[in-house]
């Protein structure tokens, strides 16, 4: 079967978006709704069914006019998602850092005074960027309903994401390397899979929400 201008034109769509599948695939879905009620009109005024999608599609607007709304929602909701995924990386940090769990936080009899240093900086750092992520969930959801919130939260979340979970996988790796101790396998791979591998994922998370938001 060929492809009617209504398919050809949200298959154009879906090529031109990016961002989270389901937040698109509800955007495609709702431009179709909009498309059939339009389709609809132009038949009761007595046009044929191909002429009908034709106008229809016209009067949706060309793809360069349309597209970059559609973005600037799914940056939206990427930028909720980085923020919900980078809460869930550092609610799992405590775990990760507590007192004599790993050779690396032990307490030794002679202090250690970078890595006393570099446990309590990423507790601070720990605590400000969970704070963040709360605000930046509910920054996304007032930027759905307001424009101004709109064309910021999502590039701001995008970069405040990015640094936290750079800075506190190089703290995780240094509090590692520098606890005077010798660090074992198991140390090892504590920090590459509750750490690092977490927010290297938060931090492409993020790298997709700057292009969405820059698009």
């Amino acid at each position: 079967m060929s492809s009617t201008p209504v398919d050809e034109y949200l298959t154009a769509l879906n090529k031109a978006l990016g961002g989270p599948r389901r937040r698109r695939a509800d955007l495609l879905a709702e431009a179709r709704d909009h498309l059939t009620d339009a389709i609809e009109a132009f038949e009761a005024d007595g046009l044929e069914r191909y002429d009908a999608e034709r106008e229809a599609v016209a009067d949706f607007g060309e793809l360069a006019e349309v597209v970059p709304g559609y973005r600037a929602e799914l940056a939206i909701s990427q930028s909720r998602r980085t923020a919900m995924l980078l809460f869930l990386a550092l609610i799992i940090q405590p775990i990760v850092w507590q007192e004599g769990a790993w050779s690396w936080n032990q307490d030794p009899a002679a202090g250690n005074a970078l890595n006393d240093f570099l446990q309590s900086f990423v507790r601070t750092i720990g605590m400000l960027a969970i704070a963040g992520t709360v605000l930046a969930v509910i920054a996304a959801g007032i930027g759905l309903r307001h424009p101004i919130i709109r064309d910021h939260v999502s590039r701001v979340t995008a970069l405040f994401a990015l640094v936290s979970a750079t800075v506190i996988s190089l703290i995780g790796v240094a509090m590692a390397t520098t606890s005077g101790r010798p660090v074992g396998a198991l140390d090892l791979a504590v920090v590459g899979s509750f750490v690092v591998l977490p927010l290297v994922f938060v931090g492409l998370q993020a790298g997709r929400c700057l292009r969405l938001a820059r698009s």
